[in-house]
Formats: structure tokens, C-alpha cells, sequence
């Protein structure tokens, strides 16, 4: 598999994935591994592909969850994690690292916000309990049923 299909590949398998997986790790070294919602699968989030149009080459990832969660207690502690995409089906897989960002920008906050997450965050894009992570990959590694791929991403 090429670079390019490789590339692409990843790209198809993030749009849609029906969840992404958010792998932490604690102050005793343990991973913790969790279910998120996939913000780039197009037919979840249809309202959200302009938002990733200008990065399919460096595979931006944004995730969302609760400022008070233990997974914001990890990423501040240690700033490395993973976010896995899959489709078992297909016996195909994308794991995508490095360190995330917590995002302060009130536009893009609400630009990503989706109808019924007040349910969550009661007073809006901007509550105090609402986190936008931002991923910017160093790197992809998966298998496709053709085989094993790697890919350094430059930002």
C-alpha cells in the first residue's frame, strides 16, 4: 500500500467509523480506553464536513467531553494519547497519536456544537463544563486487509 492509498484509507476509515476511541493513560502508567463521538463521520455529523474539508492531508481530529472528566485529568497530566477508528467488518483499523490540545476558541466551540448536547451542557458551547480537544496526529498506524501501514503526519 502506498503513502497516498494509505493516507486515503485512513481518511475513509474516519469518516465513517462509528465511534472513535480515546486512549489515555493514568498517573500509574494503566491506559484507559473510551468510546467518543466520531465528529468526522459525514453521515453522523453531516454539518461538520466543511469544518474538516481543509484537513484531510493532516487528519485533524476534535473530540468533545466534559472539562470535570478523568480523561482531561489525564491529558494535562500526560499529553500522549491515541484515537482509534475501526470497522471490524472489513478487518480495518487506524490508530492516530500525539499530543491534543484543549481548545479555548469560542467560535470553533461553537462552530463543532451540535443540537441536543444542552442535555450536557446546559448553558451552551461555552459552558464551563464543555472541552474541545484538538488532534493533531504525528502519526497513523493501522492494517487493512491488505496489510500494515505507517504514516509520519506532518503538521
Amino acid at each position: 500500500m502506498t503513502e497516498r492509498e494509505a493516507r486515503q484509507s485512513v481518511l475513509e476509515l474516519m469518516e465513517t467509523s462509528e465511534a472513535a476511541y480515546l486512549s489515555t493513560v493514568d498517573g500509574d502508567g494503566c491506559p484507559h480506553t473510551r468510546a467518543m463521538l466520531n465528529l468526522r463521520n459525514k453521515r453522523q455529523y453531516p454539518s461538520l464536513i466543511d469544518l474538516f474539508a481543509a484537513h484531510k492531508a493532516d487528519l485533524l481530529v476534535y473530540l468533545t467531553t466534559n472539562t470535570s472528566s478523568t480523561k482531561i485529568e489525564h491529558i494535562r497530566a500526560n499529553p500522549a494519547v491515541c484515537v482509534y477508528y475501526c470497522n471490524p467488518a472489513q478487518f480495518h483499523g487506524a490508530m492516530l497519536g500525539g499530543a491534543p490540545e484543549i481548545v479555548h476558541n469560542s467560535q470553533l466551540k461553537a462552530a463543532i456544537w451540535q443540537e441536543g448536547w444542552e442535555t450536557s451542557y446546559p448553558t451552551g458551547p461555552d459552558d464551563p463544563d464543555h472541552t474541545v480537544l484538538r488532534l493533531a496526529p504525528k502519526f497513523a498506524k493501522g492494517w487493512r486487509g491488505e496489510g500494515r501501514f505507517e504514516l509520519k503526519i506532518d503538521a
